[in-house]
């Protein structure tokens, strides 16, 4: 069996403040990432499905507490529901930000309403659609590993964006095992559940990330050979020797192992440099002395 490493606390942290409202944020550019159109609609496609998304993750988690009588696990329960509903709150302001652009933000959300609670959870098991849920959360904690422990990921992003990821990155590393532990020691999901559900998630996720892209580049107005080349140079991005995913492939394909578990690997060494920065400064400013730290260290220009 598999050792696992100690979890830290999950910790609610409420009421932030990352200055995305309209007049604090109106001089935040449309393509504040590296100014690549890409990169920054990848960015923006993946916090138009939070909300909705981690409204799912809380309900399926849910279905399963009255089965639950561990007070641990239930408090680790409320504190994942209260992280996530403030995700969704501060990934809300953001969602207003694209909407200001001309991206059709309720229509894709109505539609991400209809796919995850009119039909996954009208026509799969409640330990399916928590397996969803655990898969989501394994493959969000692995990519927020690379968001802050890669300075190169986050360069040239507008500080308080990349603060914003920063936050939401370590609450996902907090409670990456809260819904995996409910799957598999409250709901008692078969290995089939939890890896059929994996790759259904493994699919619908780029499936609909690219497809928001795709609105997104057309309100853009990048059209025509200038759309295949932006398509061209930010897949490189993504899937390159080195690039976003390939190097998260080992810590993907771990969870189809028998004995996984998310606390096989501990939280990223930035996590507690950013827990004493967010107690001496506002998040915007935590988030970007840790990444300038991690910059320095990693000679990142």
């Amino acid at each position: 069996m598999t050792d696992h490493h100690q979890a830290p606390p999950i910790v609610p942290r409420m009421k932030l403040d990352f200055g995305l409202d309209a007049e604090r944020g109106a001089d935040i550019p449309r393509h504040w990432m590296d100014n690549d159109a890409f990169k920054t609609r990848f960015f923006d496609a993946m916090s138009t499905l939070f909300p909705v998304g981690e409204k799912f993750f809380i309900t399926c988690v849910r279905d399963f507490r009255d089965r639950i009588t561990d007070p641990k696990v239930l408090q680790d329960i409320k504190d994942f529901n209260l992280q996530e509903a403030q995700h969704s709150l501060v990934h809300g302001q953001y969602n207003d930000r694209l909407k200001a652009q001309g991206v059709e933000v309720d229509m894709i959300l109505k539609g991400q309403e209809h796919r995850l609670f009119h039909v996954l959870r009208k026509h799969l098991s409640r330990e399916f659609t928590l397996g969803i849920t655990a898969a989501a959360e394994h493959i969000t904690a692995i990519m927020a590993d690379a968001f802050v422990e890669r300075a190169e990921i986050m360069k040239g992003a507008e500080p308080r964006m990349r603060a914003v990821y920063t936050w939401h990155a370590m609450e996902e590393m907090e409670h990456k095992a809260v819904a995996y532990d409910v799957l598999v020691n409250v709901a008692k999901a078969s290995y089939f559940t939890r890896a059929l559900s994996m790759l259904l998630v493994t699919a619908l996720f780029p499936f609909h990330t690219f497809r928001i892209m795709r609105h997104m580049f057309d309100v853009d107005g990048i059209r025509g050979w200038a759309r295949m080349r932006t398509w061209a140079k930010g897949l490189w991005w993504l899937y390159k020797p080195g690039g976003l995913f390939l190097p998260l492939a080992g810590r993907y394909f771990e969870y189809l192992k028998p004995g996984f578990h998310p606390w096989s690997h501990p939280v990223v060494k930035s996590y507690e440099p950013w827990l004493n920065l967010m107690k001496q400064h506002d998040p915007v400013e935590a988030g970007n002395r840790l990444y300038a730290r991690l910059a320095a260290e990693q000679g990142v220009n």
